[in-house]
């Protein structure tokens, strides 16, 4: 695992008075990239508060949101890195990239929640690593 990833299942695996991690998956995306894009991670985390649940309605998913928030404070403002990160998180997750519908079909899988969520912002920092190196702002 690379870095990031490790950053954000440390920041995933702390848990609040409410049984819910303190980072939502978009907050556990775009602050991991923050600081490095030379943002203050706690105003990525303020910017990325209601994010979380497809921005609290089941809409596009915190992670992916998180995502694209991060390559846009890292200087990737073309609308093609953008769309190209949007399709390749569509393509591997049957097209989905609404909170209700990737979440409906983890539980008609059988998965639990958090452990498909966990998996879609590793995903997603991932996507966000990969479109960072090639555009050279990643070694």
């Amino acid at each position: 695992m690379h870095s990031y990833t490790d950053l954000v299942m440390e920041r995933r695996s702390r848990f609040g008075p409410d049984g819910r991690p303190v980072y939502n998956c978009a907050q556990a995306v775009v602050t991991a990239f923050a600081q490095d894009a030379g943002y203050d991670e706690e105003a990525a985390m303020r910017a990325a508060a209601y994010f979380r649940g497809g921005m609290q309605m089941g809409s596009v998913c915190g992670a992916v949101t998180g995502g694209l928030m991060a390559l846009g404070l890292s200087g990737l403002d073309e609308a093609a890195v953008a769309n190209a990160f949007i399709r390749k998180v569509q393509a591997s997750h049957g097209g989905m990239i609404n909170c209700k519908d990737l979440l409906a079909a983890s539980a008609a899988r059988g998965e639990v929640k958090k452990a498909h969520c966990d998996a879609l912002i590793c995903a997603c920092v991932e996507l966000v690593e990969e479109a960072l190196r090639e555009k050279g702002k990643l070694p």
